[in-house]
C-alpha cells in the first residue's frame, strides 16, 4: 500500500510557520465560487499581519490571529464572471478566471470515482465516451479532483489537480456521474457549475466520517473509543501488532515466524491450516481487515483417467495479485485484481490421486483474496468440469504494515473533507455503498451519520444530499437465503428520511458483471431531476414508484404506489412486470405473476395460495425488474418483511489498542 505522508506545504500549514500570505491549495485560477450564499475566503500569514481581500467589488480587511490563520466572509454573489480574486498582505497573491455560480461536492467511491475517459486505465470510459469526450465544450463547467490522501487526525490543507476548464482536452478525467450531472444543469440554467471531485475507489463509508461524528453516535460511540489520537505513523505501529496477535490466534503462528517457501509444495503437510470459503474476499471472513500475503491451499483427488487429460485451471479475479502453483510448479500469476485467472496446465503435472493446487495472494490495500462466482473457480478436464469453489486452507504469510484508507475509522475525513471547510457549495452528490455491503444493516445507521456530519460541520442543517442507490451486480444471496446487495439498497432507502435527501435508482442501468456500469449519462440526469425538483424552480418527476401499501384478497396482493407520476408503465410489451417475489406463512419466496391494473400492482402465485410478503428486486442483479412510471424513472427495490436479514449483528470494528 502506498504510504501517504504530508507534504512539505502541509506541515508549514499546521505549524503556522508562514513569512507571508497564504491560501489553502483548493483556491486556484479558473475555480467556481458558490453563488447567492456568502463566500468563506481564509489562509494564513504571519501572526497578526493585516490581510485585505478583494473580489469584485467588494474589499474586506481581517488581522490575523497570533497562530497566523485569517478568514472573511464576502457578501453573497450571483451567478457570473471571471473575477479576479486579490489577497494582499506582506505579499500579494492574485487567484485569476473565477467564475460564481453553483457548486456541488461529488463523493463516495469508485462509480463516483469512474472518469468520462477511463478508471485506472484497465476499463474504458463510460459509454461512448470518444463522442462524449469530442463533444465536450463547457467553459462554465470545472473541477478539482482532491488528490487521494489520509491521516489520524484531522489537516489543515489538501492536494488537488487545481480547478480544470471543461473541454475536450480535459473532460477526460472528470467525474463521469458529476459531469453528466453538471451538463444538465448547465444546459438548463445556463450559469456556472463547480464540481469538487472528492473520492476514492473501494473506501467504506466510515473512513469519510469524523472522529466527533462517530463520538455522537450510541451505534458507533464505544467503536470510536478504540481509536488513540496520535499520529498516524504511531498509529500504524500499533494497528501491525494488533493485527499480527489477531492473526496469530486465527492459525495458530505469527506471521513473522511463518516459512511460506514451503507452502507451494506438494509435500507441504496443511492439516492444522484454518479455512475459508473461496470464491468471497478474505475482509469479509474470518481474516478480516488486512494487507500483506494470504496463500491459499485446495486439495483435489483425480483418477487416473483425468490425469491425463488436457486441462485448464480457471480461479474467477483474485485481488491483487496471485502466483498458483500445481503440486509445486507454477502454473500462471497475474498482478491486476480486475482480470480472470485462466492458467493452462502442463502435460503430465497432474497426476493420479491427491494433487496441490496452492495460490498466493498479494493483496495491496482494499479487498483481497478470490472473489467472483463460484462457477468460474473450476478445473477444467477435456468435456468434464471439477468444481473448485469452497472450502479452501489458507496462511497469513506476511502483514503489510501501514494503514490503508479502510482500516480505520475517519482517515479519509481527516485528509480529504476537514480541509475543504468551510468553502461553500450547493450540496452533496454521493455515489458509495458497495464496500458497506457486508454491513449493510448498520448501513441504516452509518449513511444517514455520515450525512448529519457533514451538515454539522459546514453549519448547514438542511444542506441537499442527493445520491445513487447501488446499481444491478450479480452478487450473492437472493430472497430465502438472504441478500447482503439488497440489504444495502434497503439502507440506503431508508435514507430518504433524512430531510432533503433524495435517491437516484439505477437498477435498469447497472450491468450484471461490471461492478462499474459505463452509463453515467443516465445517472448523472436522475441525480439532476433531483435537483431541479427540490432547488431550482424547475418542477418535474424525479423518482421512480415508491412501494407505499398492500392489500391481501385472497389468494391476491394489491400493491399501491407513490411516485407514480402519470402512472405505472411497464415496456414489456405484454404488460408483464418481472422482479416480484410472494411468499406465505412458511417465509418461502416464489416468483409472481404480476400486472399492472388501475395504477395497482396485482401479484399471485399458483405456489402461494395466502400470500403475505413481498419482495422486489430483492437480488443484486435487479435488471429483470421493469416496473415504471410513465417518465421513465424506475420503481424502488423493496420488501414488505423482515424475516432474513443477512447482514444484522455484522458491525464496523477497528483492531487498534485502546490508548
Amino acid at each position: 500500500m502506498k504510504k501517504f505522508l504530508f507534504t512539505a506545504f502541509s506541515l508549514l500549514v499546521s505549524l503556522s510557520i508562514f513569512s507571508q500570505v497564504a491560501l489553502p491549495n483548493l483556491f486556484s485560477d479558473n475555480m467556481v465560487l458558490q453563488r447567492n450564499v456568502r463566500i468563506p475566503v481564509w489562509g494564513w500569514a504571519s501572526a497578526n499581519e493585516k490581510i485585505l481581500v478583494r473580489f469584485n467589488k467588494q474589499a474586506k480587511s481581517i488581522k490575523a490571529d497570533k497562530n497566523g490563520k485569517w478568514m472573511v466572509n464576502l457578501a453573497p454573489e450571483k451567478a457570473g464572471g471571471p473575477y479576479c480574486l486579490v489577497i494582499k498582505g506582506k505579499n500579494t497573491l492574485r487567484i485569476h478566471n473565477i467564475l460564481v455560480g453553483e457548486v456541488w461536492l461529488c463523493s463516495g467511491q469508485s462509480n463516483m470515482e469512474f472518469t468520462v475517459g477511463n478508471l485506472g486505465g484497465w476499463q474504458s470510459g463510460v459509454a461512448n465516451y470518444r463522442s462524449e469526450i469530442a463533444a465536450a465544450n463547457y467553459p462554465l463547467i470545472r473541477q478539482v479532483k482532491i488528490l487521494h490522501s489520509i491521516n489520524s487526525l484531522p489537516e489543515t490543507n489538501l492536494n488537488t489537480t487545481g480547478w480544470k476548464i471543461c473541454d475536450s482536452t480535459t473532460v477526460a478525467d472528470f467525474s463521469g456521474v458529476a459531469y453528466f450531472f453538471a451538463k444538465n444543469l448547465c444546459d438548463s440554467l445556463n450559469i456556472p457549475i463547480g464540481l469538487i471531485n472528492d473520492c476514492w475507489g473501494g473506501t467504506n463509508i466510515e473512513t469519510w466520517i469524523s472522529r466527533e461524528g462517530f463520538e455522537n453516535s450510541n451505534e458507533f460511540r464505544e467503536m470510536i473509543a478504540g481509536m488513540p489520537k496520535i499520529s498516524l505513523d504511531s498509529l500504524n505501529q500499533l494497528k501491525a501488532e494488533a493485527t499480527l496477535k489477531r492473526i496469530e490466534v486465527l492459525q495458530g503462528i505469527n506471521p513473522r515466524s511463518v516459512h511460506a517457501n514451503l507452502f507451494k509444495e506438494f509435500a507441504f503437510d496443511d492439516t492444522r491450516w484454518p479455512e475459508l470459503y473461496e470464491p468471497q474476499l478474505w475482509e469479509q471472513q474470518c481474516i478480516g481487515e488486512i494487507d500483506g500475503v494470504v496463500w491459499l491451499r485446495k486439495t483435489i483427488v483425480l483418477t487416473k483417467e483425468d490425469a491425463c487429460k488436457n486441462a485448464v485451471l480457471e480461479l474467477s479475479t483474485i485481488d491483487d495479485e496471485d502466483s498458483t502453483y500445481i503440486n509445486g510448479v507454477l502454473v500462471g500469476s497475474t498482478n491486476l485484481y480486475s482480470t480472470p485467472r485462466k492458467y493452462a496446465v502442463a502435460n503430465g503435472l497432474l497426476k493420479e490421486g491427491r494433487n496441490i493446487i496452492a495460490v498466493r495472494v498479494l493483496d495491496t490495500g482494499g479487498g483481497g483474496g478470490i472473489y467472483g462466482e463460484p462457477a468460474e473457480v473450476r478445473l477444467t478436464l477435456g468435456s468434464k468440469t471439477i468444481p473448485l469453489a469452497g472450502q479452501w486452507k489458507f496462511q497469513v504469510a506476511s502483514v503489510q504494515e501501514g494503514t490503508n484508507q479502510n482500516s480505520l475509522p475517519s482517515l479519509c475525513y481527516n485528509s480529504m473533507i476537514a480541509p475543504l471547510i468551510p468553502y461553500a457549495f450547493r450540496g452533496v452528490l454521493w455515489y458509495q455503498g458497495e464496500a458497506n455491503a457486508n454491513r449493510a444493516f448498520q448501513y441504516r445507521k452509518a449513511f444517514p451519520l455520515l450525512i448529519q456530519d457533514w451538515r454539522q460541520k459546514w453549519q448547514e442543517p438542511d444542506m441537499p444530499f442527493y445520491y445513487v442507490q447501488l446499481a444491478t451486480y450479480n452478487t450473492p444471496g437472493n430472497s430465502n437465503d438472504g441478500c447482503a446487495w439488497a440489504e444495502l439498497r434497503e439502507a440506503q432507502t431508508r435514507t430518504l428520511s433524512v430531510s432533503n435527501t433524495g435517491m437516484c435508482v439505477t437498477t435498469d442501468i447497472g450491468n450484471p458483471t461490471n461492478i462499474h456500469p459505463v452509463n453515467k449519462q443516465d445517472v448523472g440526469k436522475r441525480l439532476a431531476a433531483i435537483a431541479f425538483n427540490a432547488i431550482y424552480n424547475k418542477k418535474m418527476i424525479c423518482s421512480g414508484p415508491a412501494y407505499q401499501s398492500m392489500e391481501i384478497k385472497g389468494n391476491e396482493i394489491m400493491l399501491s404506489f407513490d411516485h407514480i407520476g402519470t402512472g405505472l408503465y411497464t415496456p414489456d410489451k405484454y404488460g408483464y412486470l418481472k422482479g416480484f417475489e410472494i411468499a406465505g406463512s412458511d417465509h418461502v419466496f416464489y416468483f409472481a405473476k404480476a400486472f399492472i391494473k388501475d395504477n395497482q400492482v396485482v401479484l399471485s402465485s399458483e405456489k402461494v395460495s395466502r400470500p403475505i410478503a413481498v419482495h422486489y428486486g430483492w437480488v443484486g442483479d435487479a435488471s429483470d425488474c421493469n416496473l415504471y412510471n410513465k417518465e421513465g424513472f424506475p420503481a424502488i427495490p423493496f420488501r414488505t418483511d423482515e424475516w432474513k436479514t443477512q447482514t444484522k449483528g455484522e458491525k464496523y470494528t477497528i483492531d487498534v489498542m485502546k490508548h
